[in-house]
């Protein structure tokens, strides 16, 4: 299988790809569509993608493929492997859900497959590539047979899924893209074996994607070639997610005065408790947590242990139609994470014209790079997102300018540059000329 060198571009668009997409339109079996000629047929081969039971579990990997798919220039089959867990009664905790997803369900007119994996406890990160790649490449040549072929295989998530996925592409020769999406490359590298399998899929892929230029300077720090890494950023719906009548929906929610947004599934790395201490430091404000997770009870212990029930509202799991409106009703989104990619709370506030206070780490000071759209913190620390917040509020950025910023960000320049990304991908797994940047 040819490996593809593609050139990396830290803006909203990769450059212009006519002549690339022209040869590969004149390469037989490509799949790049052309005046009739078929579509790009995608394999999405991901672990993070949402299911009946986890409806938010990877929405940003299935937002992206959505927008891809309704571009009409790309089919997609998706392939969301699940452990293996035999019990699915709620009281085996969390693992039970893994038992409670459909085998096959059809999401926004798109079929995904959830297969399971066997998973072994203490071994399991060590060997979880290596667990993945023999439990699905049967059920990937299932699909072959059954008709349900492919051109490519898009990969979410470094390991173990883009190691698995690099071993599916070698067994099938298809040319894999493997996109990195924070922890994956944030984290997992801090670990030899995995960092070195996810060095040697790094080396099998066809591209690489990253959400950020800090997430791709991460993976140029583990060896892989500039060349062979685009940064597409996570984009939003500025149909969807855009200013509402903020007062009128204040009033439908109960709200007064300053308030305070927090969106996210509660763990520890999120910061949530952080927004909740820095509430403490500032009167007369009410916090909505929108969100579920393992953090959830800590949570509501640290508000009780600070007296904040009266200005704390946990709203649970909520829909991106509701989330619209509490964008809206709030004044600031407050976003403390340690560590994240591309975070798509922070392009959804600033699409409703809500702007930002966040902890300093590298992916949100991509977005935040203007007046309008917040403030970055100084550390982070309760004390200082409180700061961030009285001079944004001091600020007090009108809810137009910051929608203004949120402009640049929506899916149409982002699933341009895909498209361009797969073209030149199969045209140099066909024999073509190389990926690389154009003159």
């Amino acid at each position: 299988m040819k490996t593809a060198s593609v050139n990396g571009v830290a803006g909203d668009v990769m450059p212009s790809t006519e002549e690339a997409l022209d040869a590969a339109r004149r390469s037989a079996g490509t799949g790049v569509e052309a005046g009739g000629e078929r579509k790009i047929r995608l394999l999405v081969f991901t672990s993070l993608y949402p299911n009946a039971v986890q409806p938010r579990h990877g929405v940003f990997v299935e937002e992206r493929l959505r927008h891809l798919v309704d571009s009409g220039r790309v089919t997609a089959t998706v392939v969301a492997p699940v452990p293996w867990f035999p019990f699915r009664h709620r009281r085996f905790g969390a693992h039970s859900a893994f038992a409670r997803v459909p085998a096959h369900e059809q999401r926004y007119g798109i079929q995904v497959s959830h297969p399971r994996y066997p998973t072994i406890p203490k071994l399991g990160m060590s060997i979880a590539p290596f667990l993945m790649y023999h439990a699905l490449l049967p059920v990937l040549r299932k699909l072959q047979a059954s008709g349900t072929d492919f051109d490519l295989i898009d990969a979410h998530y470094f390991y173990p899924d883009g190691v698995a996925a690099a071993r599916l592409g070698t067994a099938l020769g298809r040319p894999v893209v493997i996109t990195a999406r924070g922890t994956d490359v944030n984290v997992i590298p801090r670990y030899r074996r995995p960092k070195h399998q996810i060095q040697w899929a790094a080396g099998c892929a066809a591209a690489i994607v990253t959400v950020s230029r800090a997430l791709k300077d991460k993976v140029i720090a583990l060896g892989v070639d500039p060349g062979k890494i685009a940064v597409l950023r996570n984009g939003v719906d500025l149909d969807h997610f855009g200013p509402r009548d903020r007062t009128l929906i204040r009033a439908k929610l109960g709200l007064a005065g300053p308030v305070w947004l927090t969106v996210g599934h509660l763990v520890a790395l999120k910061g949530v408790h952080l927004a909740i201490e820095a509430l403490a430091r500032v009167p007369d404000t009410t916090l909505l947590i929108a969100g579920e997770g393992p953090e959830q009870r800590r949570l509501r212990d640290l508000v009780g242990q600070l007296g904040l029930h009266a200005r704390v509202r946990m709203l649970g799991a909520i829909s991106h139609a509701q989330l619209c409106e509490y964008y809206n009703a709030a004044d600031v989104l407050v976003h403390a994470s340690s560590r994240e990619g591309m975070p798509n709370a922070v392009l959804e506030s600033l699409a409703c014209g809500t702007p930002v206070v966040a902890a300093p780490f590298a992916g949100v000071s991509e977005l935040l790079d203007a007046p309008e759209a917040g403030e970055i913190a100084v550390e982070r620390s309760a004390e200082a997102l409180a700061a961030a917040w009285l001079r944004l509020r001091e600020r007090a950025p009108t809810r137009a300018a910051t929608r203004r910023v949120a402009e640049r960000l929506g899916w149409q320049p982002i699933v341009e540059a895909q498209h361009a990304l797969y073209a030149r991908v199969l045209l140099a797994a066909a024999g073509g000329a190389t990926a690389g940047a154009e003159p």
